[in-house]
Protein backbone atom coordinates (compact mmCIF):
# COMPACT_ATOMS: atom_id res chain seq x y z
CA UNK A 1 0.00 0.00 0.00
CA UNK A 2 1.48 3.49 -0.74
CA UNK A 3 1.92 5.82 1.54
CA UNK A 4 -1.17 7.90 0.33
CA UNK A 5 -3.27 5.10 0.55
CA UNK A 6 -2.17 4.55 3.73
CA UNK A 7 -2.73 8.24 4.59
CA UNK A 8 -6.19 7.76 3.70
CA UNK A 9 -6.85 4.26 5.88
CA UNK A 10 -5.37 5.90 9.26
CA UNK A 11 -7.67 9.25 8.38
CA UNK A 12 -10.74 6.77 8.00
CA UNK A 13 -9.90 4.99 11.09
CA UNK A 14 -9.50 7.68 13.21
CA UNK A 15 -12.34 9.83 11.92
CA UNK A 16 -14.36 6.92 12.67
CA UNK A 17 -12.72 6.07 15.54
CA UNK A 18 -13.08 9.42 17.28
CA UNK A 19 -16.49 10.15 16.32
CA UNK A 20 -18.34 6.68 17.25
CA UNK A 21 -16.13 7.16 20.93
CA UNK A 22 -16.50 3.31 22.21
CA UNK A 23 -14.73 4.28 25.48
CA UNK A 24 -17.22 7.08 26.50
CA UNK A 25 -20.69 4.80 25.11
CA UNK A 26 -18.97 1.77 27.70
CA UNK A 27 -21.14 3.35 30.77
CA UNK A 28 -24.15 3.80 28.81
CA UNK A 29 -23.82 0.44 27.68
CA UNK A 30 -23.06 -0.65 31.33
CA UNK A 31 -26.18 0.98 32.78
CA UNK A 32 -28.36 -0.28 29.93
CA UNK A 33 -27.16 -3.98 29.86
CA UNK A 34 -27.30 -4.67 33.68
CA UNK A 35 -27.70 -8.40 32.94
CA UNK A 36 -25.39 -11.87 32.66
CA UNK A 37 -22.17 -11.61 31.38
CA UNK A 38 -23.38 -13.50 28.78
CA UNK A 39 -26.32 -11.40 28.20
CA UNK A 40 -24.05 -8.81 27.97
CA UNK A 41 -21.76 -9.99 25.36
CA UNK A 42 -25.25 -11.03 23.14
CA UNK A 43 -26.15 -7.89 23.42
CA UNK A 44 -22.26 -6.20 22.05
CA UNK A 45 -23.01 -8.52 19.27
CA UNK A 46 -26.03 -7.18 18.06
CA UNK A 47 -25.37 -3.76 18.89
CA UNK A 48 -22.07 -4.00 16.89
CA UNK A 49 -23.72 -6.26 13.68
CA UNK A 50 -26.52 -3.73 13.60
CA UNK A 51 -24.52 -0.30 13.14
CA UNK A 52 -21.37 -2.50 11.03
CA UNK A 53 -24.78 -2.87 8.64
CA UNK A 54 -25.77 0.65 8.78
CA UNK A 55 -22.38 1.81 8.33
CA UNK A 56 -22.14 -0.87 5.42
CA UNK A 57 -25.01 0.20 3.65
CA UNK A 58 -23.98 4.36 3.62
CA UNK A 59 -20.71 2.81 2.37
CA UNK A 60 -22.20 0.80 -0.38
CA UNK A 61 -24.66 3.46 -0.99
CA UNK A 62 -22.67 6.84 -0.67
CA UNK A 63 -21.31 7.08 -4.26
CA UNK A 64 -25.31 6.57 -6.01
CA UNK A 65 -26.47 9.24 -3.01
CA UNK A 66 -24.21 11.59 -4.47
CA UNK A 67 -25.26 11.23 -7.86
CA UNK A 68 -29.08 11.44 -7.40
CA UNK A 69 -28.77 14.46 -5.26
CA UNK A 70 -25.99 15.84 -7.66
CA UNK A 71 -23.81 16.45 -4.79
CA UNK A 72 -20.22 17.53 -4.73
CA UNK A 73 -17.49 16.10 -2.53
CA UNK A 74 -16.34 19.72 -1.93
CA UNK A 75 -19.84 20.41 -0.55
CA UNK A 76 -20.00 17.47 1.36
CA UNK A 77 -16.72 17.55 3.06
CA UNK A 78 -18.08 20.97 3.78
CA UNK A 79 -20.63 20.93 5.45
CA UNK A 80 -19.61 17.61 7.04
CA UNK A 81 -16.75 19.33 8.33
CA UNK A 82 -18.98 21.90 10.05
CA UNK A 83 -21.24 19.07 11.74
CA UNK A 84 -18.12 17.66 12.87
CA UNK A 85 -17.10 21.04 14.10
CA UNK A 86 -20.45 21.42 16.38
CA UNK A 87 -20.31 17.68 17.13
CA UNK A 88 -16.87 18.60 19.00
CA UNK A 89 -18.36 21.51 20.57
CA UNK A 90 -20.87 19.54 22.38
CA UNK A 91 -18.42 17.12 23.23
CA UNK A 92 -15.86 19.54 24.87
CA UNK A 93 -19.08 21.09 26.20
CA UNK A 94 -19.53 17.97 28.39
CA UNK A 95 -22.66 16.41 25.99
CA UNK A 96 -22.81 13.35 23.58
CA UNK A 97 -25.73 12.31 21.14
CA UNK A 98 -28.56 11.99 23.52
CA UNK A 99 -30.16 8.08 23.69
CA UNK A 100 -34.13 8.82 24.40
CA UNK A 101 -35.40 7.91 27.46
CA UNK A 102 -37.88 6.06 26.42
CA UNK A 103 -35.22 4.01 24.98
CA UNK A 104 -33.25 3.56 28.22
CA UNK A 105 -36.42 1.65 29.02
CA UNK A 106 -36.47 -1.43 26.67
CA UNK A 107 -36.02 -5.09 27.38
CA UNK A 108 -33.86 -4.99 24.44
CA UNK A 109 -31.82 -2.62 23.97
CA UNK A 110 -28.87 -3.99 21.97
CA UNK A 111 -30.34 -2.72 18.45
CA UNK A 112 -31.59 0.74 19.25
CA UNK A 113 -30.73 2.30 20.47
CA UNK A 114 -27.28 0.98 21.17
CA UNK A 115 -26.31 0.21 17.62
CA UNK A 116 -28.24 2.96 16.17
CA UNK A 117 -27.67 5.76 17.31
CA UNK A 118 -25.32 5.23 20.08
CA UNK A 119 -22.37 3.48 17.87
CA UNK A 120 -23.75 4.36 14.28
CA UNK A 121 -24.71 7.59 15.03
CA UNK A 122 -25.32 10.96 13.11
CA UNK A 123 -21.76 11.52 13.21
CA UNK A 124 -20.64 8.15 11.95
CA UNK A 125 -22.53 8.02 9.46
CA UNK A 126 -21.74 11.46 8.27
CA UNK A 127 -18.30 10.56 8.49
CA UNK A 128 -18.64 7.22 6.52
CA UNK A 129 -20.56 9.32 3.71
CA UNK A 130 -17.53 12.20 3.82
CA UNK A 131 -15.13 9.48 3.21
CA UNK A 132 -16.92 7.65 0.53
CA UNK A 133 -16.92 10.69 -1.71
CA UNK A 134 -13.16 10.56 -0.97
CA UNK A 135 -12.30 6.90 -1.71
CA UNK A 136 -12.71 7.62 -5.43
CA UNK A 137 -10.65 4.34 -6.22
CA UNK A 138 -11.01 0.33 -5.27
CA UNK A 139 -7.89 0.65 -2.51
CA UNK A 140 -9.62 3.71 -1.03
CA UNK A 141 -12.95 1.88 -1.00
CA UNK A 142 -11.29 -0.82 0.43
CA UNK A 143 -9.53 1.00 2.96
CA UNK A 144 -12.89 2.16 4.43
CA UNK A 145 -14.50 -0.83 4.65
CA UNK A 146 -11.47 -2.21 6.52
CA UNK A 147 -11.98 0.99 8.46
CA UNK A 148 -15.35 0.33 9.22
CA UNK A 149 -14.88 -3.16 9.97
CA UNK A 150 -11.33 -2.64 12.87
CA UNK A 151 -13.63 -0.37 14.38
CA UNK A 152 -16.42 -1.93 14.51
CA UNK A 153 -14.23 -4.63 16.82
CA UNK A 154 -12.58 -2.44 18.13
CA UNK A 155 -15.89 -1.27 19.69
CA UNK A 156 -17.15 -5.09 20.54
CA UNK A 157 -14.19 -5.74 21.94
CA UNK A 158 -14.82 -2.38 24.49
CA UNK A 159 -18.33 -3.26 25.06
CA UNK A 160 -17.24 -6.62 26.60
CA UNK A 161 -14.82 -4.96 28.37
CA UNK A 162 -17.07 -1.94 29.49
CA UNK A 163 -17.32 -3.03 33.50
CA UNK A 164 -13.87 -2.86 33.88
CA UNK A 165 -13.28 0.28 31.80
CA UNK A 166 -15.75 1.82 33.88
CA UNK A 167 -14.85 0.90 37.07
CA UNK A 168 -11.10 1.55 36.28
CA UNK A 169 -11.21 5.05 34.54
CA UNK A 170 -13.88 6.02 36.75
CA UNK A 171 -16.08 9.37 36.04
CA UNK A 172 -13.06 11.54 35.54
CA UNK A 173 -11.66 9.69 33.14
CA UNK A 174 -14.32 9.21 30.91
CA UNK A 175 -14.76 12.83 30.56
CA UNK A 176 -11.04 13.03 29.58
CA UNK A 177 -11.23 10.41 27.05
CA UNK A 178 -14.55 12.37 25.89
CA UNK A 179 -12.58 15.64 25.85
CA UNK A 180 -9.05 14.18 23.69
CA UNK A 181 -12.28 12.72 21.29
CA UNK A 182 -13.85 15.80 20.85
CA UNK A 183 -10.99 17.55 19.95
CA UNK A 184 -9.90 15.13 17.74
CA UNK A 185 -13.19 15.65 15.88
CA UNK A 186 -13.04 19.50 15.97
CA UNK A 187 -9.57 18.95 14.26
CA UNK A 188 -10.66 16.23 11.68
CA UNK A 189 -13.98 18.79 11.09
CA UNK A 190 -11.66 21.71 10.32
CA UNK A 191 -9.13 19.80 7.99
CA UNK A 192 -12.68 18.10 5.99
CA UNK A 193 -13.24 22.45 5.31
CA UNK A 194 -10.29 23.15 4.16
CA UNK A 195 -9.92 20.18 2.48
CA UNK A 196 -13.45 21.36 -0.02
CA UNK A 197 -12.65 24.61 0.35
CA UNK A 198 -9.36 24.14 -1.20
CA UNK A 199 -11.19 22.27 -4.13
CA UNK A 200 -13.55 24.56 -4.77
CA UNK A 201 -10.82 27.40 -4.66
CA UNK A 202 -9.03 25.17 -6.90
CA UNK A 203 -12.00 24.58 -9.49
CA UNK A 204 -12.82 28.35 -9.89
CA UNK A 205 -9.42 29.30 -10.29
CA UNK A 206 -9.17 26.26 -13.00
CA UNK A 207 -12.07 27.83 -14.09
CA UNK A 208 -11.37 31.23 -14.39
CA UNK A 209 -8.04 30.25 -16.78
CA UNK A 210 -9.82 28.40 -19.02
Amino acid sequence: MSAEYLQFALLAFSSLFSVINPISAAPIFVGMTSGSPAERHRAALRACLASAAVLAIFAAAGGAIFAFFGITVPAFQIAGGLIFALMSIRTLEGAREDVPADDLEKEDPSIVPLGIPLIAGPGAISTVMILVGQAQDGMRRLALGGAIAINILLTYVILLAAPTIVAWIGPTGQRVVSKIMGLITAVIGVQFVLNGVTAVFLSILKSARG
